[in-house]
């Protein structure tokens, strides 16, 4: 299996590529994570992106794709791949094309999962991160409790600065602006499918492994 998870801040993404990873035993390839181990590792783009790093500027979307090229085609995703981050625009989008027909892969599909804002809006405000374990709670789960339910610290809980609702509708308002473009960019190759985001958390994990199963099927049999 190989596909990209998609959607706005909050509609959880990083929760389903936890599970979709663990039960397809697939790795979850964040772009965030894959650069940070390239500088770590000291690959030929690790060492270019750390340059600019730290001068302070963006990775380019070129030593970005490198990156993930150098992910895509090593053992470790031999058997598939969950992306997860990007393409974070049509350009890259573009480029993500290129790089897997460079590496022969040939078909991928994008799995749009979907919420209302109003709901992400509410969902995330109601985050609390426990600040020893670092692990997120609904609030509504530990209002009352001073302690945590995983590591046990007391009074650890708080709301992460990203957590606010201002920086929420701003997040929001960004990816309708310049992501959500990339998603009309898959539909138009017949590659996405969509999952309500807003179900129980088993269903939409069901929901979409049998999305991508069928839209793999019929993928092949056109071949």
């Amino acid at each position: 299996m190989r596909f990209i998870l998609f959607g706005a801040p909050g509609v959880g993404k990083g929760t389903q590529a936890k599970i979709l990873s663990s039960r397809l035993n697939i790795p979850h390839i964040s772009t965030g994570d894959i650069l940070r181990k390239s500088v770590k590792d000291r690959t030929q783009m690790g060492i270019a992106a750390k340059i600019i790093m730290d001068a302070g500027e963006l990775v380019s979307d070129e030593i970005m794709i490198g990156i993930i090229k150098e992910t895509l085609d090593s053992d470790l995703c031999k058997n598939g791949f969950i992306l997860d981050g990007f393409p974070r625009t049509i350009a890259q989008a573009q480029a993500l094309d290129l790089l897997l027909a460079e590496i022969t892969i040939n078909h991928i599909s994008l799995v749009a999962i979907t919420a209302n804002e109003e709901e992400i809006v509410s969902r995330l405000t109601n985050r609390r991160e426990c600040k020893n374990c670092k692990n997120i709670f609904n609030y509504r789960e530990i209002k009352g409790s001073d302690s945590c339910p995983n590591c046990g610290a007391k009074n650890s809980f708080r709301q992460r600065d990203d957590d606010n609702e201002d920086v929420i509708r701003h997040r929001l308002s960004v990816y309708h602006a310049s992501t959500k473009p990339v998603l009309k960019y898959y539909e138009d190759q017949n590659k996405v499918v969509f999952v309500n985001g807003l179900d129980p958390i088993e269903k939409v994990t069901e929901n979409i492994l049998r999305a991508i199963t069928i839209k793999k099927k019929l993928a092949t049999s056109a071949l």
